[in-house]
Parts: C-alpha cells; sequence; structure tokens
C-alpha cells in the first residue's frame, strides 16, 4: 500500500488520491459500438457478442422457468437457507423505504400532492466472470418486488461451457425474478435498453458490471433509467491503535479479492498501525485462493493515509467519498455524525463489511468512485417515479392567479399569464371577449423596465 502522511494542520485532497476515471475512452468507444450494433441487428449482434466475449451462447437468451425454480433443488440446503434468510432481512430492511402518495388541502380547497407508481419494468444485470454473485440477484430485485415493479428481468452472462451457477438461478427464483436472460456484458444492457426480437425492453437498468457494461449504462442511460455508473469497489477502514491488524488487513482484502481494479483505504493517526496491518497482509493472503487478484489491488490501488488529528482523518473520509466505509476505532458512534460521504457506513469493530454485502439488510449496491458525495445506495425508490399533483378550486385560483400572472409578466411569457388571466376572470363571475385578451393576460404593468444589473466588462 502507497502511505501518505499529513502533519500541521495539512489535509487530504482529491489529488492525493490520484483517482483515475472509471470509464476511459477505448472503453466507452467499444461499448458504444456494441450497443448501436445490437440496436440496429437485435439478436444477431447479441449473439455474435455472446461468442466473442463470452465464448458461448444458448439457443435460446430466455432461460426457461423450470430450470429456475429446479436450481432450488440443486443447490445445498444450506445455501438455501442462508439465502432465505438475507432475501428476508434485505426484504424488511426495504419495506421500511416504501413511499406512499400523500395529498394535503390548503384552507380554500386547493389540493396539492405526490402520486407514486412503480415503473413498469426493470431489469437486474449480475455479473458472472471472475465470481457469481447470488447476494446481487436479492440486492438488485427485492427492492424493485418491494417497489412494486410488475416485470422484473435478469441478464447474466453464462460461463465458456454454457452453464448457468444454480446459486445464482436459485436466489432469481427466490427473489421472484420473473424473467432471466443469459446474456451478458455491453450487448446485455443494449438489449434490455432497446429491446430485440427475443429480449423485450425495459424502463429501468440495475446493477454493477465491469466497465463495459457500466459504460453502456451511461450510453443509454437518457433513452431508458439507471441507478449509476459504478466502478471498482472500495472499501475506507478508519482504525485506531487499539484496533486488530489481523481484522483490518481481512476488511481490506475482502475488498481488494473482488477486482484488481478494487480501492482500499486505510486512515489512521497512529502509524505503527500501518506496518502493523502491511504484516497482517503479508500472513493472510499468501492463503486466499484469490492471492493474485488481492495482491494486485492492495499493491496498485492501496492507500494508507496517516494523520495527525481525529478530525482530519474524519476529512479525508469525507474526501475519500468510499463505497464501504468501517469505523474501527473507540466512540465508533460519535463520529457518525461527522461522515457526510460514504456509501455505507459501518460502526464499530464487530460490523464487518461483508455482513452488508450479503444479510444485514441494506442494499450493497453503492455509489462507487467518490460519488457518494451526491449519490444513493440501491433503494425502492430507484424504481418509483413521483408525480406532483395538483388540483385547484376557484378560491384557490383567485389567491394565487395575481402572483402568478406578476412573475409570467417578468418573464416575457404573455400566454402563461393569459391561461391564469381567462380563469380569474371567470372565477369572479365575468365574461371575456377573446379580442381583447391582453389586459387579461397583463392586468397591471409592472412598474419600471426590467431591471438589469451592470458588469464590469
Amino acid at each position: 500500500m502507497r502511505t501518505v502522511t499529513f502533519e500541521g494542520g495539512a489535509r487530504l485532497t482529491q489529488a492525493d488520491l490520484n483517482r483515475s476515471g472509471v470509464l476511459p475512452a477505448e472503453v466507452m468507444a467499444a461499448a458504444e459500438k456494441i450497443v448501436d450494433d445490437v440496436r440496429e441487428r437485435g439478436d444477431a449482434a447479441v449473439r455474435d457478442c455472446c461468442l466473442r466475449f463470452d465464448g458461448a451462447c444458448p439457443r435460446s437468451f430466455r432461460v426457461p422457468d423450470e430450470l429456475v425454480v429446479g436450481a432450488l433443488e440443486l443447490v445445498p440446503p444450506e445455501f438455501l437457507a442462508a439465502l432465505t434468510q438475507a432475501r428476508d432481512q434485505i426484504r424488511d430492511f426495504h419495506e421500511r423505504e416504501r413511499e406512499q402518495s400523500w395529498f394535503t388541502t390548503r384552507a380554500d380547497g386547493t389540493m396539492l400532492g405526490v402520486k407514486v407508481t412503480p415503473v413498469d419494468s426493470a431489469a437486474v444485470y449480475v455479473p458472472g466472470g471472475r465470481a457469481q454473485y447470488p447476494s446481487t440477484v436479492l440486492m438488485d430485485t427485492i427492492p424493485a418486488k418491494v417497489a412494486g415493479v410488475p416485470r422484473v428481468v435478469m441478464v447474466t452472462p453464462p460461463q465458456a461451457d454454457g452453464t448457468l451457477s444454480a446459486y445464482t438461478l436459485a436466489a432469481a427464483a427466490l427473489a421472484g425474478v420473473d424473467e432471466v436472460y443469459a446474456v451478458g456484458g455491453a450487448q446485455a444492457i443494449a438489449a434490455v435498453a432497446y429491446g430485440t426480437e427475443s429480449i423485450p425492453a425495459v424502463e429501468k437498468i440495475v446493477g454493477p458490471g465491469n466497465a463495459y457494461v457500466a459504460a453502456a449504462k451511461r450510453y443509454v442511460s437518457g433513452d431508458v433509467g439507471i441507478d449509476m455508473v459504478a466502478g471498482p469497489s472500495e472499501v475506507c477502514v478508519l482504525a485506531d491503535g487499539d484496533a486488530d491488524p489481523c481484522v483490518v488487513a481481512a476488511d481490506l482484502m475482502a475488498q481488494a479479492e473482488h477486482d484488481p481494479m478494487a480501492s482500499c483505504y486505510l486512515v489512521t493517526c497512529d502509524a505503527a498501525l500501518v506496518a502493523r496491518v502491511g504484516e497482517a497482509v503479508e500472513l493472510l493472503v499468501s492463503q486466499s485462493p484469490r492471492e493474485k487478484i488481492t495482491r494486485t489491488s492492495l499493491d496498485e490501488r492501496g492507500v494508507a493515509v496517516v494523520c495527525d488529528t481525529l478530525g482530519a482523518a474524519v476529512d479525508a473520509i469525507n474526501v475519500i467519498a468510499p463505497e464501504h466505509l468501517e469505523l474501527h476505532c473507540a466512540d465508533a458512534l460519535g463520529l457518525l455524525g461527522s461522515v457526510r460521504n460514504a456509501g455505507a457506513i459501518f460502526v464499530g469493530p464487530w460490523s464487518s463489511e461483508p455482513l452488508g454485502d450479503y444479510v444485514a439488510g441494506p442494499n450493497h449496491t453503492l455509489p462507487t468512485g467518490g460519488t457518494a458525495r451526491w449519490a444513493n445506495p440501491l433503494g425502492v425508490y430507484d424504481f418509483q417515479k413521483r408525480s406532483s399533483v395538483i388540483c385547484y378550486t376557484p378560491e384557490g385560483l383567485l389567491a394565487d392567479a395575481p402572483a402568478t400572472q406578476t412573475i409570467a409578466q417578468a418573464e416575457g411569457l404573455w400566454a402563461h399569464a393569459l391561461s391564469v388571466g381567462l380563469r380569474r376572470r371567470l372565477a369572479e363571475g365575468g365574461t371575456f371577449d377573446a379580442a381583447d385578451a391582453h389586459p387579461l393576460a397583463w392586468p397591471e404593468t409592472i412598474r419600471g423596465d426590467s431591471p438589469f444589473v451592470s458588469l464590469e466588462v
């Protein structure tokens, strides 16, 4: 890990992180080419891409429902029990996020409110390359189902031998996925964004994936909704001198083993802890079946930040804005209010981040690459639309019409003012002559010319 030390009031900055863009130009260009091809040629283009990138392409992209449900009989009972526990706790958490329509009425009878409606369809992308992710199936599907989405489809790439993980299919069955398609990569994103002969389009696409998946999601965004453009996984551990270095090392490795591009940060006020954690990593990583991936991530993208005060350490966290944050220190709960930027916060030494990956309940699809400064974890709200509802009475119209017409006149929008002015006359019990509409639109001229502020040029 690279170590940076700050003393004498110095603070971590974005430049110190040396972050690279999530989507290099060549990746973006390649993804756009794939998406355009699928949009033009449909299933044929998807099939070509599957053979080229995955090494396999099933005769039918749609996985038969009986194979999905049948996977429940193929997985070990202890896995099914664990998955059921995770499903129930994830669903319980997301049930609390569900938003309801609401309405309020003013004294003049005007009704205002919000109508909440689920999207009609959503696709969850589940990676299937370096590892299998049945947990992602639960995390991405359950909030959609809680939101009331009537059609939830899953896209996931087959292995080179043409198989799909029974663990992933069992999770789809348990979560209530309606359709499963054995297709991955940018071609899967294009297929569900625009539809093909055999894969109907959806309105929202969610879920993590590699850089090409992320690039394709960015490219189709606007034509279809997306949750976020996710980058490689991240963890930041704030640890004090009393933290067990082996536990901290394991926590850093838990993210590093996802991807050679994963970023791991250790923030501390104890410089000696960095060395102890490094020694612990060396003892542990050689025992890992994912040693190469883990070492690459820690060596190339691991950063230890040593600060001289706890305040500077918390400031560093807020600059990093990590996907996962562990507060592995004394009075961890007391620090919670100072943390402004983090996707998920694990408070105290017992709150292992993998608990959140699998069973705790909050969603593990989280903002990465510093986007936790403004973005949110995946939730029920990602699958719901909000429509403002405005219902005026004549009394309400008369109360708000003068202000509306004054603002419309200031903006020079004559028909805006007229639309209200005509109703105003009718509400007052009068009539109007369409040939003499100007006084109804702008009944009183705003005094003076439109003011402007002079700037030095």
